[in-house]
């Protein structure tokens, strides 16, 4: 078997066709669709974010929490970057009339959650369709560490952090930084 390689979305534009047709090409595209976007903004793994509860995310009110702790890791969810997402994704489970206790419920049975599987073929279905050949389950992590890693000035030390990596080199690698981009960055760099 040949090993996927995996990269995250550097290109915004790129970023928003997938985004797109993950909402608009499948019939749970609004679950589809607020899986990558939790994903993207929490740095979660896939296996974590697919075992959310919606009690982990969701007041009573059906609000969304400032923040969610997950049970088993000593980390915190920071969710008001998605907070709006969220509050699209409830109501769509209330129009569809999706009860369950999984934030991500199969649409086949809803009293288990979508599978890293199910949601592996998605993506590879947006990849299909855009013709993106890396395109994967991990890739909204790696998009999410690839524009906190950009967006925060290239700090490398809070990236590590969210992505509870122990070397900054295993950190840019994940990040898929690569000679050409490396010298991208570089060629921006002002050395006097």
């Amino acid at each position: 078997m040949v090993q996927q390689i995996v990269l995250p979305i550097k290109d915004s534009n790129v970023l928003k066709m997938v985004q797109d047709t993950l909402l608009d090409s499948f019939r749970a595209g609004r679950r589809n669709y607020t899986i990558f976007q939790v994903g993207k903004a929490t740095l979660l793994r896939v296996s974590d974010v697919m075992t959310l509860k919606k009690s982990d995310v969701y007041n009573p009110d059906g609000s969304v929490k400032h923040t969610a702790f997950m049970t088993g890791k000593a980390n915190t969810l920071y969710l008001k970057p998605v907070q709006q997402d969220l509050l699209q994704y409830h109501d769509w489970l209330l129009q569809e009339n999706i009860i369950s206790d999984w934030l991500f419920p199969s649409t086949a049975h809803s009293d288990r959650h979508i599978t890293e599987k199910q949601f592996y073929k998605v993506m590879a279905r947006v990849g299909e369709l855009l013709s993106i050949n890396y395109l994967c389950t991990h890739t909204m992590r790696k998009t999410g560490a690839y524009r906190v890693y950009t967006q925060s000035n290239y700090n490398i030390g809070l990236v590590m952090h969210l992505l509870n990596h122990s070397s900054e080199a295993m950190t840019l690698a994940y990040l898929g930084l690569d000679q050409a981009s490396r010298e991208t960055i570089l060629d921006q760099i002002d050395f006097g």
